[in-house]
């Protein structure tokens, strides 16, 4: 199996979910091409069986190279005629959408924008949505550590640690048998 491990990370937190997610997959035996999110970045989402796009988010969204990313893809794809109203599915096609997030003020609510975002253009691709995942990281840089410790997720300082990523292998493992 061919997978795509994209991720974009200001901060850390989203790479070490995304090096987790390689690792894992490589484990298990499978060729897994890992690329950090630019909005330049030339890549082919139609070449890889499965997907796993991640991102931080940022005020509710994915970071921007991420959305100016996709926003070209979406345009390239359209003008190929790889998006088609109804957008059919292609059960060869899957993907996996993730983000970390501090969820300071309204927990989890503030990162759902951000992977519906991303996961829209796999649906329009006809990509099936394996599973969004919703993982607490801490917040960088120094001058914003009381919001790791002061907002709705109670104290997130450290996260994504240890039991964060065993998580992410586990949820790796079972995707790879789907």
């Amino acid at each position: 199996m061919e997978i795509l491990n994209l991720y974009f990370s200001a901060t850390g937190n989203t790479k070490k979910i995304a090096t987790r997610i390689e690792e894992t997959a490589k484990a298990e035996g499978h060729h897994v091409t890992t690329e950090k999110m630019t909005e330049d970045l030339e890549i082919d989402l139609l070449a890889y069986d499965l997907v796993f796009a991640g991102s931080g988010v940022y005020e509710w969204l994915p970071g921007k190279p991420v959305q100016r990313l996709f926003a070209r893809l979406r345009h390239q794809y359209f003008e190929r005629g790889h998006i088609k109203p109804s957008a059919p599915k292609n059960p060869q096609k899957k993907v996996v959408v993730y983000c970390s997030y501090g969820g300071v003020h309204t927990g989890v609510n503030e990162a759902v924008p951000a992977v519906k975002y991303m996961g829209q253009l796999f649906d329009h691709l006809g990509f099936l949505l394996l599973g969004e995942w919703y993982m607490v990281g801490e917040y960088h840089p120094e001058n914003l550590k009381d919001m790791s410790t002061n907002g709705r997720m109670g104290d997130i300082t450290g996260r994504p640690d240890e039991a964060d990523l065993k998580d992410v292998a586990e949820r790796v493992k079972g995707i790879l048998l789907v």
